[in-house]
């Protein structure tokens, strides 16, 4: 190389994440925002159609599905509004949240729900949300 300086070498390599895809889903509910409200923050009302079992403490939750465990913690809780998550080992923007809105004419509920996945994922993301808000539904009987 007779003192010519390879630069390749001497580039750090850079990492690049890929932006993960935010999704929003929005269901229907004829419900009380009440009963609707206790079933996205509460560990008990979780566990009734979101996880196999949840346990609190207060600001931390633990998430079982299959005896796999994952770690939350509440973020923002605005009473009969919202309800975010933030997952422990997660990105720090990301978060999954329930927000409720009432249409004032019917009286329905909206639940709208944000969550990321990765590009690829999202089609199997939506599904398993869908499967998910079909057992709120039954659990609720709304």
């Amino acid at each position: 190389m007779d003192g010519i300086l390879d630069k390749k070498s001497h580039i750090a390599p850079r990492i690049i994440l890929a932006m993960r895809k935010k999704v929003e889903l929005e269901y229907l509910f004829s419900s009380s925002v009440n009963v609707l409200f206790s079933r996205l923050s509460t560990a008990m009302g979780l566990s009734e159609w979101f996880a196999d079992d949840v346990q609190q403490n207060g600001n931390s939750f633990i998430f079982a599905w299959d005896g796999v465990k994952s770690r939350a913690r509440l973020q923002k809780l605005k009473k009969n509004l919202l309800v975010r998550f933030e997952w422990e080992n997660g990105n720090d923007d990301e978060y999954f949240e329930f927000r409720l809105e009432v249409d004032p004419l019917t009286s329905d509920v909206a639940l709208i729900i944000i969550d990321f996945t990765d590009e690829e994922d999202e089609d199997s993301t939506i599904e398993l949300w869908n499967k998910q808000i079909e057992m709120l539904h039954r659990t609720i009987g709304a």
